[in-house]
């Protein structure tokens, strides 16, 4: 557990959509790093991969915002051909890539396959997003399998307790709400280790706030967790 003199510690971060920064520490900071080295990607690709959670949306966003590349939808896959819905994106996202490749019997491999393969040849990029290296993806295609063993890969860990203080105090400031250590540290003790979770009780204290006319305590936050739980 962080101290609470942790809390006034500065984290660097990346813009991404929304308005919203992406906080760099230990957990993501590999990630971080591979992304700005793009576009010097083993294979032309970058696998990023960890668990639920970690942040590696927010991060296909920060490289979305970076490199202007297109979001591959699993329609796209099973639809269109490369060239139809790249049009000149510079690079491409794929998300969630390990369960897609095997969607549907690992019929869709051949059109991940397929979308390498024009990315590569047209000098572009792929960022793949997953919860597992593409060793344990299950990749029964032979060629796909080669391609994505050779990507870049870069694993990005849970939040760690001080990453995600820094993320509750930074999305309350980005309200304009005042907040106690001591509420930080309530909401710390007793909350998923997400991104995701801190965005929604954040969300839900605002409204709640709002609703009753009320300063943020520690009677009130317990409120709030009481009901998403």
């Amino acid at each position: 557990m962080i101290e609470k003199d942790q809390l006034t510690l500065k984290f660097d971060h990346r813009p991404a959509f929304g308005g919203e920064d992406f906080l760099i520490a230990s957990p993501n900071a590999e990630a971080i790093s591979r992304l700005d080295s793009w576009p010097d990607w083993s294979g032309n690709a970058l696998v990023l991969f960890g668990p639920a959670g970690s942040g590696k949306t927010h991060l296909a966003q920060v490289f979305q915002a970076m490199s202007n590349a297109y979001i591959v939808e699993t329609v796209d896959l099973k639809e269109k051909q490369p060239p139809c819905y790249l049009g000149d994106a510079p690079a491409a996202i794929l998300e969630n890539a390990d369960v897609i490749s095997m969607n549907e019997d690992g019929k869709l491999q051949e059109s991940i396959l397929h979308l390498y393969n024009v990315l590569f040849e047209t000098d572009r990029y792929l960022l793949l997003t997953a919860r597992q290296s593409p060793a344990r993806w299950g990749v029964t295609l032979k060629d796909l399998s080669s391609r994505l063993n050779s990507a870049s890969q870069a694993k990005i860990g849970y939040p760690d307790d001080a990453l995600i203080a820094a993320v509750l105090v930074k999305q309350f400031q980005d309200r304009q709400l005042k907040i106690e250590d001591d509420v930080i540290f309530y909401i710390l003790s007793r909350m998923e280790r997400s991104f995701q979770a801190a965005r929604k009780i954040v969300q839900e204290i605002d409204e709640l706030t709002l609703k009753e006319h009320r300063k943020i305590t520690v009677p009130l936050v317990r409120k709030v967790l009481q009901k998403l739980t």
